[in-house]
């Protein structure tokens, strides 16, 4: 098993990138050191600008300064709204005579930055050697879909077994990782696979039966101008399916942690007690569990349920949208209740065959 999944993680960094790359345009990192309001009135439209001098911080015009154009519209949504000493991304174009400049928007990365390291410290500092794997297993799957699923998708390979493969891949190296090799994870893994297969077929089935588009937000028409090949539909699908990932795999792995303990500590259990401990632990899981993906949903989509109070409920209700965002929604809770007998039939049957009491016996670990 071990060899499995070292062949697994070499698969990952070996894949080549099947989809051609775009060139990617030139940026540089900027420094503003002066703000200037000049108004821009005229009969129609009043309107002001910030004439800014960003001091460049890197790349070829290091050390350089430049006078920019920033229009405010009045529209929160596009204005960016810059102060002396903020650090901007800076877009670069050569227009013959040499290279001109153009804000892209404000250098954000660096609050990201002190997130992700605040949590993988906190991962590391509580979850020790389980946090370690834990923190790999996310590399890996972030990976996988960044340098295998995406490259793949705009290559034209089918998004769903794309999806698939992603899942098997993301799954397996996870499970092991933080369960060990072992009946314990082996059934975990196959609970949450099967689960994930049950959200895709039904994902698959509402996306015609609800005859929706695959187009749900702003994201997808600019991906659709650059890339009108593709098919958005399935790309909805493999969403779907991926939003439902995490919370299967937490459902599997402490479903059959709990069973593997049970018999752990009494051999003497039957497959139909282990399987029974299981449920009942599975149900405790489940109000919580999809209670959770609910909120998730729901808090990234509260400025759409803001907007229901001005519009007709019955159009608000079908529109494509919304449709599809209460669909993932459900499906993904239908997907974590259908993970718990699958994966305590699985964890029972499993753990009772491999986990043998005869201490003489080569046995699978099941710690």
């Amino acid at each position: 098993m071990k060899k499995f999944v070292l062949l697994l993680l070499m698969l990952i960094f070996t894949l080549p990138v099947f989809a051609d790359e775009p060139e990617i345009l030139p940026s540089a990192l900027g420094k503003v050191s002066e703000v200037e309001y000049v108004d821009m009135n005229d009969e129609n439209i009043s309107q002001t600008k910030q004439q800014v001098e960003v001091k460049i911080l890197n790349g070829e015009f290091k050390g350089e300064s430049v006078i920019l154009d920033n229009v405010l519209t009045g529209n929160p949504y596009y204005d960016i709204k810059l102060k002396k000493n903020t650090k901007v991304i800076l877009h670069a174009e050569d227009n013959g005579s040499g290279a001109e400049f153009s804000i892209e928007d404000i250098k954000r990365s660096g609050t990201l930055m002190w997130l992700a390291i605040s949590f993988c410290a906190l991962l590391l500092w509580i979850g020790r050697k389980k946090g370690l794997f834990s923190l790999v297993s996310i590399v890996i799957t972030l990976l996988l879909i960044t340098h295998v699923m995406s490259p793949m998708i705009l290559f034209g390979i089918n998004p769903v077994l794309v999806s698939v493969l992603v899942c098997i891949i993301s799954t397996a190296v996870t499970m092991y990782l933080v369960g060990g090799f072992n009946a314990k994870s082996t059934s975990a893994v196959f609970g949450a696979f099967l689960s994930l297969v049950f959200a895709g077929i039904l994902s698959y089935i509402t996306m015609y039966t609800a005859h929706l588009t695959g187009f749900s937000d702003e994201n997808s028409m600019f991906l659709y101008t650059a890339h009108p090949e593709l098919d958005f539909i399935s790309i909805t699908i493999v969403t779907m399916v991926l939003a439902t990932l995490g919370a299967v795999m937490d459902i599997a792995m402490s479903i059959a942690s709990t069973v593997n303990e049970i018999y752990s500590v009494d051999k003497t259990k039957t497959v139909k007690e282990l399987f029974m401990s299981g449920m009942n632990v599975g149900r405790d899981i489940i109000g919580t569990m999809a209670n959770t993906l609910i909120l998730v949903y729901l808090g990234g989509a509260l400025p759409l349920i803001l907007l229901a109070s001005n519009i007709d409920m019955q159009k608000f209700f079908n529109l494509n949208q919304v449709v599809t965002e209460v669909a993932s929604a459900l499906i993904g809770s239908i997907a974590i209740v259908i993970c718990v007998p699958l994966t305590a039939f699985a964890a029972a049957t499993m753990i009772k065959k491999f986990c043998k009491k005869e201490p003489l016996e080569i046995k699978i670990d099941c710690v």
